[in-house]
């Protein structure tokens, strides 16, 4: 019986064998696959985009197909005999054969185009833009002989069974798991950046509990560090920095929104609540302050103050560029490709690009020095006076009245600019930020909407004696809805004053009287103005009082940090096409809407910044969540899943390990409910994440990128990762959270600022040597040793960091003073656990440093560098006052404490130290 059932397996795997093999001949050319990456490499620079020789493209479906200068199509489907686009494929003439002035294709391209027309020609659209419902994981069922294995696992995640289904493809397999503490130090450095303790090692390695491992991963996700770490990638991505950028490159107070980031990680915010807060925080109703400051996001665009330049040019720039930024960042587009045109290589049109930047283009901000809007963050006593009003008024203001009494105390908006104003008349606009009239002079406020309002708003500052200021309805002489008089001020001031109250739209004309004034000089400098309805509550016998107290709020100068705010609607913007994306060359209006290719828009969603939001995060967005699936992938393999990381279109790679990519996508959306912590808890389950990453004979040539996982990451820290390790195992780090960027050592003459005299001050204390995440990032200028790194200076979205290798990098932690610090004070710790033993001490360093057992052929070589540097440093008084000074100690020279910190220099350079293994 059981030789029958021997028999009868083989057939059956025979049929099944025979079967496949038939499909297989039988399968049908996939366009996305098959076709596109041939037309992408030898036809669209010609046929596509903003090329279409012949009237003859390949970008699109309805192109494709269209007649061409001939008066036929070039692709005829189901025939291409008579088909001119795979007749040119095989012309004799050169002249004649495509592609034009290249090498022809090969045999089997012309081959799969060819069998592609005949099958129909059938488009198709690109993998990435589709998302299956389901990916079934690949264990085994059944094993040759026909028994049923019953689909045990016997791997601690399914990514593993992906991975082996690969990896018998290619015949390889798993390398055997790292030893403990190598496993715990990747474990510790992917998930908080900081390495592990030598008792945390000596914990873990002593474990012997079935769970010892799942234990340490959910510790080290619920540590306070894990925030610091992976805000460090996200601000990569929001390029997040302290300086506005461009020339001036003046300070900016933003870091509360780095905070925000911190704490979001740390409370595992759903990645679609964290998206939408981002994005669109503004327009969540009744949003937190903490929701408000998400949106500073977007607020970490370039702004140029410098004199001179045109303020719509870079709010545009802004606008762009927060576009291309949402795009890269949540969707692996590059969409900065179709500003001047349709998109050479993917389905995304010209016209689709500025409907997309229409969701933007109604924000208030508008590249003023002031960087407004700010989010005013009140201490406790003028929080308290701010509640105060909020709660008198409650009693006579309607919902909506409260609401926008609410935001223009925590923002002064909305409001009109000083360089609003046009048809200026002895006058200026100063340094093209601040209106300066001079007694006499006008100028216009063009279509202000005056329904309802009846107060009057006026910021400014200077140092004029005073003056009046009018403002007429129509035309220069039209009825004059207010005149009163500028208080005269030192430094800057709000006022406010009644107005004689109209309804509809109308051009405002200013004049600015004083005629004490020399000619030449202004009134006052003018930064904003508002019009606004008057505070409700006028029966109240307490309403000249609240009216004071809110104009005092309204002089109070709290700090601030740039927010989001949307438009009210009779300040909305008009957003048109800018042809072959010239910012100042109008084409058609356009209203907001999402690329055809990609999901369709959520039905209900509003169609601004919040609606885009609801559209990115939506479960039927292909993009997204593969994207962040992708990029985690990265962190802790090295590469992705699908390369580059910042493009998911159809030039990227296709992917190896694309059903593993899909069903961690789906898994990601639905079963993790877009939670982080529980996805990179998926990650470093696995076996694919617990190999060795030992090389064994063979394996690097078979697989030299690794791109088939069978053996465990390796690469370079990243460039606060290695500071942080130097000052970890040191003993130096602070592990002092949040608050202003810290400026740590770095060499004089390092910043060159222009007009505003900042100056690099080291911080004191414990500030020096907090973490990289919270060092100053100056654009102009950044962090040098993090710049040596390929850390990124932030002036533009990084998805992704190059590794370079330069003698640089060898140069910076040899002897810049951060590491020569750091150096020492490793020294002394081994001094004082060496006793009298030096091989103890040496011994002390290399665990505090690799977190594992010194080999001893390495034991000889530092032992050997000790016993020279102590003959060195004992026989030279002045070498060791040199090394003083070098280290940047002020304690008494000791040659024993300065032979162990050349060890201790030699091991924070060792490459096992600056990489992941």
């Amino acid at each position: 019986m059981l030789k029958k059932i021997g028999v009868y397996s083989v057939i059956g795997v025979a049929i099944v064998l025979i079967g496949l093999l038939s499909i297989r001949r039988e399968q049908r050319v996939d366009f996305s696959a098959d076709v596109k990456p041939i037309l992408n490499k030898h036809c669209i620079s010609c046929h596509g985009g903003v090329k279409k020789n012949a009237g003859f493209s390949l970008l699109f479906e309805e192109e494709a197909f269209a007649a061409t200068e001939s008066g036929e199509p070039a692709i005829k489907r189901g025939d291409a005999a008579h088909s001119n686009f795979i007749k040119r494929l095989t012309e004799k003439d050169p002249e004649l054969r495509m592609p034009y002035n290249a090498a022809p294709l090969s045999d089997e391209e012309i081959d799969v185009l060819t069998r592609w027309v005949n099958e129909g020609a059938e488009w198709g659209s690109h993998w990435a833009y589709d998302l299956p419902e389901s990916v079934p994981v690949p264990k085994p069922r059944f094993a040759l002989g026909g028994f049923f294995s019953g689909g045990g696992s016997r791997f601690p995640s399914n990514i593993d069974y992906f991975i082996k289904a690969k990896h018998d493809e290619v015949n390889m397999g798993f390398s055997p798991e790292a030893d403990l503490e190598t496993l715990l130090r990747r474990l510790h450095l992917d998930i908080v950046g900081l390495p592990p303790t030598r008792e945390q090692v000596r914990a873990f390695v002593n474990d012997t509990r079935e769970n010892a491992y799942e234990l340490r991963v959910d510790s080290l996700l619920a540590s306070p560090h894990f925030g610091e770490r992976w805000a460090s990638w996200w601000l990569d991505l929001a390029r997040y920095a302290d300086t506005k950028g461009y020339e001036r490159d003046g300070n900016r107070e933003i870091w509360p929104y780095r905070d925000w980031v911190i704490k979001a990680f740390n409370d595992d915010m759903p990645f679609d609540q964290f998206t939408i807060e981002q994005l669109a925080g503004d327009l969540l109703p009744e949003p937190t302050k903490d929701q408000l400051i998400a949106t500073a996001f977007h607020r970490n665009t370039m702004n140029n103050d410098e004199g001179g330049t045109d303020n719509e040019e870079f709010r545009v720039a802004a606008v762009m560029d927060r576009l291309n930024t949402t795009y890269q960042v949540w969707m692996s587009t590059t969409f900065e490709c179709v500003q001047c045109h349709s998109h050479t290589y993917d389905p995304i049109k010209f016209e689709e690009y500025y409907q997309s930047y229409a969701f933007f283009n109604n924000t208030r901000d508008e590249d003023t020095y002031g960087e407004h809007p700010k989010l005013r963050m009140y201490g406790a006593g003028e929080q308290r006076r701010v509640d105060s009003i909020k709660t008198w008024l409650a009693q006579y203001a309607s919902p909506e009245q409260l609401a926008s009494t609410e935001l223009f105390l925590s923002t002064l908006e909305p409001k009109y600019h000083a360089h609003y104003c046009d048809s200026l008349e002895n006058g200026a606009l100063a340094d093209t930020k601040w209106l300066a009239i001079r007694s006499g002079g006008t100028a216009r406020m063009r279509a202000v909407t005056l329904d309802w309002k009846d107060v009057f708003y006026l910021s400014y500052f200077g140092t004029a004696p005073g003056g009046r200021m009018a403002i007429r309805a129509g035309e220069p002489t039209g009825p004059v809805l207010v005149d009163f008089a500028i208080p005269p001020t030192q430094g800057s001031r709000i006022i406010s004053v009644p107005m004689q109250p109209m309804v509809g739209v109308h051009d405002l004309y200013l004049t600015f009287t004083n005629p004490s004034l020399p000619a030449e000089r202004a009134v006052a400098m003018v930064e904003w103005m508002a019009f606004r309805p008057r505070l409700a509550g006028a029966e109240d016998p307490a309403y000249a009082a609240k009216v004071a107290d809110f104009v005092s709020l309204l002089n109070e100068q709290p700090p601030a940090i740039p927010i989001m705010v949307e438009n009210p609607p009779d300040m909305a913007r008009t957003t048109h096409v800018f042809e072959r994306g010239n910012w100042m060359v109008h084409g058609d209006v356009v209203e907001p809407a999402v690329p055809e290719a990609l999901n369709d828009f959520p039905e209900g969603a509003p169609a601004n910044r919040l609606g885009f939001a609801q559209w990115i995060v939506s479960k039927d967005n292909p993009l997204t969540a593969r994207t962040v699936v992708n990029r985690l992938w990265a962190q802790f393999f090295g590469r992705g899943l699908v390369e580059p990381l910042g493009d998911m279109g159809t030039q990227s790679t296709p992917p190896i390990h694309r059903e593993l990519l899909d069903w961690l996508a789906l898994e990601f959306m639905h079963r993790m409910d877009w939670h982080v912590k529980e996805l990179l808890k998926e990650l470093v389950m696995a076996k694919t994440y617990r190999q060795s990453s030992t090389i064994v004979d063979g394996a690097l040539k078979a697989d030299p990128a690794n791109e088939y996982y069978a053996r465990g990451p390796r690469f370079r820290l990243g460039a606060e990762q290695i500071r942080d390790q130097s000052l970890a195992v040191s003993g130096l780090l602070s592990d002092k959270m949040y608050g202003p960027a810290v400026m740590p050592f770095q060499p004089e003459g390092v910043w060159m600022t222009v007009y505003n005299g900042a100056a690099w001050r080291k911080s004191e204390g414990e500030d020096q040597y907090r973490r990289g995440v919270y060092t100053f990032i100056k654009r102009t200028s950044p962090y040098p040793s993090f710049v040596t790194f390929d850390g990124s200076s932030r002036e533009v979205c990084v998805v992704d960091r190059i590794r370079t290798n330069t003698p640089l990098q060898a140069l910076t932690t040899l002897n810049d003073p951060v590491y020569l610090e750091a150096a020492y004070h490793l020294g002394k710790r081994m001094a004082i656990g060496a006793a009298d033993d030096i091989d103890n001490g040496i011994t002390l360093g290399y665990s505090l440093t690799m977190q594992r057992e010194l080999a001893p052929e390495k034991k000889e070589a530092l032992r050997k560098l000790y016993d020279d540097a102590y003959r060195y440093y004992s026989a030279d008084a002045d070498a060791l006052a040199q090394f003083n000074r070098d280290f940047r100690t002020t304690e008494p020279g000791d040659a024993r404490v300065a032979a162990f910190s050349v060890v201790g220099s030699a091991l924070i350079n060792l490459d096992e130290f600056l990489t992941k293994s």
